[in-house]
């Protein structure tokens, strides 16, 4: 017999998040790891669940997005619990506080504002966000975050009050005047010494404008650079069992024999 009978499946969706709660507190006090457990020690877990389910997403798999999403709820409410044996705060305290904070921030539903698009909303939004305390629109960009990402949440959040380009035409130069000057100090022509911290500099320029256009056509551009990583992966691991098939080993075959395989890979 087991020492706790578990709460059973719930037919709705608030007996289910109490189902989480019994069953996470039962963990908390009975399960050896589970009482070792602190907010320091489930960080990289918790950013690893994050990433499986951007990963599922990616793929567009609905029962491991389904799956990890349950993962990820988890962590959350297992912090709460943290918290609240801190006597810092409870998971009734964390609800209340994005409830009000989602009414807060939208007048235009709970409150007398107009607005007539999604951009009002976001100007909005970040107007909000400034009266709430926050120092400086960015402010609210984790310093963490990759930089890809990052990128694009700065120019989200300047474009949120009005600090943006007025044409995507506008950008399109702006990433043609920094792919140039890129060039000026990476000429791939001549051999001449380069300033790598220049050419670094101007780099780091040209991804930040062409983040910026893709932003203008609606593409996020961290999708589409994980989409084309995958698409590489699929063709690469193609020529690598395509090179076995034929028993050789792929140091050992020639630039023009892979390529037989690669264009292969690529109709696929």
């Amino acid at each position: 017999m087991p020492n706790f009978i578990p709460p059973t499946p719930a037919n709705d969706a608030a007996t289910g998040f109490t189902r989480l709660l019994t069953v996470l507190n039962t963990l908390r006090t009975e399960c050896p790891w589970d009482k070792k457990q602190t907010m320091e020690s489930l960080r990289h877990l918790s950013i690893e669940e994050t990433y499986e389910l951007s990963d599922a997403i990616m793929e567009g798999d609905m029962q491991e997005i389904k799956k990890e999403l349950g993962d990820v709820m988890m962590h959350l409410v297992f912090y709460a619990r943290i918290a609240e044996e801190q006597g810092a705060f409870d998971i009734l305290d964390v609800l209340n506080g994005v409830c009000e904070k989602l009414i807060n921030r939208h007048p235009h539903i709970y409150g007398d504002v107009d607005v007539q698009n999604e951009e009002d909303v976001k100007r909005n939004w970040e107007k909000i966000k400034l009266k709430e305390g926050n120092k400086s629109v960015l402010g609210g960009v984790p310093a963490s975050l990759p930089a890809l990402v990052k990128a694009s949440r700065i120019q989200e959040k300047a474009r949120g009050i009005g600090f943006d380009w007025e044409d995507k035409t506008q950008v399109w130069e702006k990433v043609e005047e920094e792919l140039q000057e890129f060039k000026d100090e990476f000429n791939v022509v001549e051999n001449s010494a380069i300033d790598v911290e220049k050419a670094e500099s101007e780099f780091g320029d040209l991804l930040f404008s062409l983040i910026n256009y893709a932003r203008f056509i609606n593409i996020n551009p961290e999708n589409a650079l994980e989409k084309t990583n995958k698409k590489f992966i699929k063709r690469f691991q193609y020529l690598e069992s395509k090179a076995q098939e034929s028993g050789k080993a792929l140091q050992d075959m020639t630039l023009a024999e892979m390529d037989i395989y690669w264009n292969e890979a690529k109709k696929l």
